[in-house]
């Protein structure tokens, strides 16, 4: 048996692409996918108890570090999507996300991604080094085997 193996978690998020977020082209522009990414966060935060609001609730914000996206395939005004965002557990006291975009209609692969988050002390802004406790209470309820 293979101890290593990373814990993860994923939800699923079916979107659909707004007229304001295409060019004169009706194409997506590169940047939404960055804020689809950001509503798939938003969307696993209410599904698994750990919305921003929790985060600021215990005096923590958790900016984003580092963000990528692949672009595979363009979207069009119109198009549904499904968005499948990924928790990655680590020891660290970090967020990681990955992300796949699908168009809905064929199961075509659009876009993959991911994100890097770190907790800091709301007010002071001070990079915290260890987890708070209210994620290690929650990687019990949701990661425990």
């Amino acid at each position: 048996m293979n101890t290593h193996l990373k814990k993860t978690l994923t939800h699923t998020t079916e979107l659909e692409v707004k007229f304001s977020e295409a060019d004169p082209l009706g194409i997506v522009w590169h940047g939404h996918f960055i804020r689809y990414f950001e509503d798939g966060r938003e969307a696993f935060g209410n599904a698994y108890g750990m919305k921003y609001l929790d985060f600021y609730r215990s005096d923590i914000v958790v900016p984003i570090i580092k963000i990528d996206c692949n672009y595979k395939r363009i979207l069009r005004y119109g198009h549904k999507i499904r968005l499948e965002t990924t928790y990655e557990d680590c020891a660290a006291a970090k967020l990681l996300f990955h992300y796949a975009i699908y168009d809905a209609k064929n199961d075509e692969q659009v876009a993959t991604g991911s994100s890097m988050q770190v907790f800091m002390h709301r007010e002071s802004l001070e990079l915290m080094w260890t987890l708070p406790q209210f994620m290690i209470d929650w990687k019990k309820k949701w990661l425990a085997e």
